[in-house]
């Protein structure tokens, strides 16, 4: 049997026993003393199973900045410029076609940065150790069925505390083969203790038969978890510090993010059906994330962040506290969270000319031109050319545009502030200071900077407070689920204007939610004529609202357009600047420009076979009916 398996995808009883002895994931409990247990004792009593459970959640991967040298990507749809002649990305291994390099390692002092990745050790005590989906996605599932098999030896605890840990066991069960099925398709789905002994034979389902035993578990641990651990007795315990704690919103959530993805087009035709929405599927998950939307609102466990509060979902520079406010329902691992997001992870977002150091990265034109207008409308195709309809202006291009775009971009002339050195405000125009004209190797190469994982706040002149800032992404948070449900209803119901049983808000009221969280107008007329035309608006809303924040790729996979155009395109845009004797700093949007263009910087050439990611070579074919993905 391939050793490689035997370690990552079927750990042997006696690994998991010497494993879960070993450092647990504490932010999560406080351990009381009691709970130190020996290798064939850890389920008599809640504390201890509790600690056992405890190593599940440090198997959420770390996907931010899972590298201890402070570098990382995690973008790989249209959405990002990498500096391109740097060669230890996977994001620019994306852009050539080599899905191959998330498995590269670290050899002879060149280490690869990504996520997913194949680095590390699994229960290691580095960031590097907590990257690699595919090795700790096996144990966790491994651990999850070694806990499940033992739960009748858990006979010193509460019938709430028995639910509590079952309930976890169960939602980590199906949440690690969803995370594997996102990347890799369908798999085997493992829900029993197997034997380490014994070669495995379980053949890869589909998509879609994943699904539907995912689903299963996610019901079964929805039934026996509270909303908020806070509310139950043994909840007291750690009373102000269960946020993080799986509970039944995230299991219900999940199940209609697993039927959504289930019901897309990828996972339709991976299944045997056609490349579109699955219109059952999707009906199911409209009802699961209508149950779970429903039951929020009622509850007040998660809430929308106020606009002016917006980027604290994703930065906070300057506190030891956690980003997210109440709209995160599920995060990524939170490993050294307060010091891990510094150096090189803000550095790279800026040009030489403000930060000397980093490999530079920066959001690409064609995706900013997503964020459309204040008053509802997208952009024009051309952004050259005026748009009566819109408003839009392409010698003002930044005027009136969405809130969140003066949030998560930075254009010509906008401020950053030093709070120790001197400030200044970005020179982005053709042949300005921070241009790739300017800097061949480390200028801005799009005509625009990401101000939603850097604050504007930094300079080599306060290079020292360049440290203090906390970003985790939320896995899942509020908005996604809003989104999710206004997708799936459309197409599970029919219609902009329905609604589902479980959920009182239409598909329409849905989407506009988000958007007057964000200032926007309302979807406008000519998106409302059917579902279709309705979805173009949707995927746009999508753009936007969850930029940078690791989703493009994935929704462009399973919408199955990674391989169409304009997807496969990036682009920068020239300019120059108009009027510079009156050029007004405080209100950069306001300024003219001339000569406005869009120039491609990359073209993608991508076929049905970069739908998944290539399964780790000497994994495939260790038994017949575990294969390699198509093409690879």
């Amino acid at each position: 049997m391939n050793k490689h398996i035997s370690r990552m995808l079927f750990l042997s009883a006696f690994a998991i026993a010497g494993m879960v002895g070993g450092t647990s994931c504490t932010d999560y409990l406080d351990k009381a003393p009691e709970s130190d247990y020996g290798e064939n004792d850890p389920y008599k009593n809640f504390t201890n199973f509790q600690g056992f459970v405890e190593e599940l959640y440090d198997f959420i991967p770390l996907v931010s900045n899972n590298r201890d040298a402070n570098h990382n990507c995690f973008n790989y749809g249209e959405d990002e410029y990498w500096e391109p002649t740097e060669s230890r990305l996977f994001a620019n291994d994306v852009d050539d076609g080599n899905f191959w390099g998330w498995q590269k390692q670290d050899t002879e002092n060149v280490k690869y940065y990504g996520y997913p990745n194949m680095r590390g050790t699994l229960g290691g005590s580095l960031r590097d150790d907590r990257g690699n989906l595919w090795g700790m996605a096996w144990y966790g599932i491994r651990k999850a069925n070694v806990g499940i098999a033992h739960l009748d030896q858990l006979t010193g605890a509460t019938d709430e505390e028995r639910n509590l840990i079952e309930g976890q066991l169960y939602f980590f069960r199906a949440w690690f083969h969803f995370m594997l099925m996102e990347w890799w398709g369908g798999m085997p789905y493992i829900d029993t203790e197997l034997s380490a002994d014994v070669s495995p034979t379980l053949p890869r389902l589909t998509w879609q038969e994943c699904a539907e035993k995912c689903v299963a578990d996610f019901d079964h641990a929805a039934g026996l978890l509270p909303v908020d651990w806070d509310d139950t007795a043994t909840g007291t315990a750690t009373l102000g510090r269960n946020d993080t704690r799986i509970n039944k919103i995230m299991c219900i959530a999940y199940k209609g993010k697993t039927l959504l993805w289930a019901g897309s087009p990828l996972m339709n035709w991976s299944s045997g059906g056609a490349r579109e929405y699955n219109v059952d599927y999707c009906k199911r998950a409209a009802d699961a994330l209508g149950e779970a939307l429903t039951l929020t609102e009622t509850t007040g466990r998660y809430e929308l962040a106020a606009i002016e509060d917006y980027n604290e979902l994703f930065l906070v520079h300057g506190s030891n506290t956690l980003n997210g406010l109440n709209e995160a329902i599920f995060r990524e691992n939170l490993f050294q969270y307060e010091n891990r997001w510094r150096w090189n992870m803000v550095n790279d977002f800026r040009p030489k000319s403000i930060v000397s150091t980093g490999i530079k990265c920066y959001p690409t034109a064609n995706y900013v031109n997503y964020f459309g207008m204040k008053n509802g409308h997208p952009l024009p195709e051309d952004i050259t050319k005026a748009d009566t309809e819109s408003g839009y202006d392409p010698e003002h291009p930044w005027k009136d545009r969405d809130p969140r775009f003066y949030k998560i971009i930075m254009f010509d002339g906008t401020q950053y502030q030093s709070a120790i050195g001197p400030s200044g405000s970005v020179e982005l125009f053709t042949n300005g200071r921070d241009s790739e004209e300017k800097d061949a190797l480390k200028g801005c190469f799009t005509g625009y900077m990401n101000m939603k994982f850097c604050p504007q706040i930094l300079s080599d002149a306060e290079y020292g407070n360049a440290d203090n800032n906390i970003v985790v992404l939320s896995l899942m948070r509020l908005a996604d689920v809003y989104l999710m449900y206004s997708e799936a209803t459309a197409v599970g119901y029919g219609s902009p204007n329905s609604n589902t049983p479980t959920c009182s808000k239409t598909v329409l009221n849905a989407l506009n939610f988000i958007r007057d969280r964000a200032g926007v107008a309302h979807v406008i007329d000519k998106f409302l004529v059917n579902t279709e035309e309705f979805l173009k608006e949707l995927r746009r809303e999508r753009a936007v609202e969850l930029a940078f924040e690791g989703f493009r790729f994935t929704d462009l996979r399973r919408w199955m357009l990674l391989t169409q155009r304009p997807y496969t395109l990036k682009t920068k845009i020239e300019f120059d600047r108009a009027g510079e004797g009156s050029y007004d700093y405080n209100n950069p949007e306001n300024n003219p420009i001339k000569n406005l263009r869009e120039v491609q910087l990359k073209e993608r050439n991508f076929t049905d076979r970069h739908y998944w990611l290539p399964l780790p070579r000497e994994d495939v074919n260790m038994y017949e009916g575990f294969s390699q993905n198509p093409g690879w």
